[in-house]
């Protein structure tokens, strides 16, 4: 289109040159040079209408788009140079669009689980405490912003009970499980007075509340604070590990029982038994993101390394060294590796006589 213009141009141009050269004054020259001057505007006419206004709207659209201001979709049936450069043009900004709205979404998603989180850890015991005739150590280190792991420690009509759990995978929907189950221990020990009956009574109502693919995996113990006795109940979780200074080896004792919420009624299957403890005995508690731990070159952890790393620590420390060594062991395990799924590891360990805490008794890992 400019080469056109271009073109016009030079003809009215090299006519008006010939007529004063040739000093040509009859009707025809001027003839001509009217009619060329009409086609020179009506070519600027739609030089602008066709060329001109087109560019100059989608140029004030990219440079607002440059400039972080509002822009606008540009509307066209063309198909030339300039309907291609405005398409371009709306393809780009609705990719933009969409990465805008994935980038707000995204925000809202981190904004609710940062919430989430939080709620979760108030909701978790934020320190260990001993009591009577047992030291207390918990350490907590979830995979994802929202993890799966239950654990607390508290006391209730002169009974200690120490438990640990692990819902199925991990993140939002296993956390609400655990924040579910956290309360649902609460209450039920406070109209219960053993072990039992409170496992008993929080199968009933997750079961009817939880899909049937969920689940979640228990161990609660016992401390009776007068006697100094310790009795456990399992759903099937975990061995419970523990150290006997006796002899200086570990005993991998089964929880028993089922998950919980895969039965309606799981008062046949569990059992409450009696868990012996001498002085210096050390009893473990762990969920599987500790044994199944993986280094970088895809090697578990695994319950032997846990094992060897009791016996190393348990007759030098308190619960709380034992704790810390052993957590830092699997920490050092995985370097290089990411973390696949929430770690919990509870440290109790049989002492009449007190020590002194550690400064950070926080459950944080």
């Amino acid at each position: 289109m400019f080469f056109n213009f271009l073109l016009v141009s030079g003809l009215i141009f090299g006519a008006y040159y010939y007529g004063v050269q040739g000093d040509i004054e009859s009707v025809d020259y001027y003839y001509l040079l009217g009619s060329l001057g009409v086609l020179s505007f009506l070519f600027l006419f739609l030089y602008y209408w066709q060329a001109y206004r087109p560019l100059r709207a989608t140029l004030r659209q990219m440079q607002a788009l440059l400039a972080g201001k509002p822009y606008q979709q540009i509307f066209t049936r063309r198909t030339d140079e300039y309907g291609i450069l405005a398409h371009f043009f709306n393809q780009v900004t609705a990719g933009l669009g969409e990465v805008s709205s994935d980038l707000k979404d995204r925000r809202r998603m981190i904004d609710e689980l940062t919430i989430a989180s939080q709620l979760q850890r108030d909701i978790l015991p934020l320190s260990s405490s001993d009591v009577d005739g047992l030291q207390i150590s918990a350490k907590n280190r979830p995979a994802t912003e929202v993890g799966g792991d239950s654990f607390n420690i508290f006391t209730k009509k002169g009974k200690t009970y120490i438990y640990i759990g692990d819902v199925t995978g991990h993140g939002v929907s296993a956390g609400l499980i655990m924040t579910m189950v956290n309360s649902l221990m609460s209450v039920f020990s406070d109209l219960h007075d053993t072990a039992y009956d409170v496992m008993v009574q929080v199968n009933k109502y997750i079961k009817q509340h939880i899909k049937k693919a969920m689940f979640m995996t228990m161990v609660l113990l016992s401390w009776d604070n007068l006697n100094k006795k310790m009795t456990f109940v399992g759903a099937g979780h975990e061995h419970i590990l523990v150290y006997r200074a006796a002899t200086g080896q570990v005993d991998a004792v089964l929880s028993g029982g089922v998950a919980l919420g895969m039965v309606p009624d799981n008062s046949k299957i569990i059992k409450e038994k009696q868990l012996e403890l001498e002085e210096g005995d050390v009893v473990i508690l762990f969920t599987d993101g500790i044994t199944e731990a993986r280094n970088k070159d895809g090697e578990l952890f695994g319950l032997e390394s846990l094992k060897k790393a009791i016996v190393e620590y348990a007759p030098e420390y308190s619960a709380d060294g034992i704790n810390y060594h052993i957590a830092k062991d699997a920490s050092n395990f995985m370097k290089g590796h990411k973390q696949d799924d929430d770690m919990t590891l509870i440290v109790m360990k049989r002492s009449d006589t007190s020590v002194e805490k550690s400064e950070d008794t926080s459950t944080s890992w």
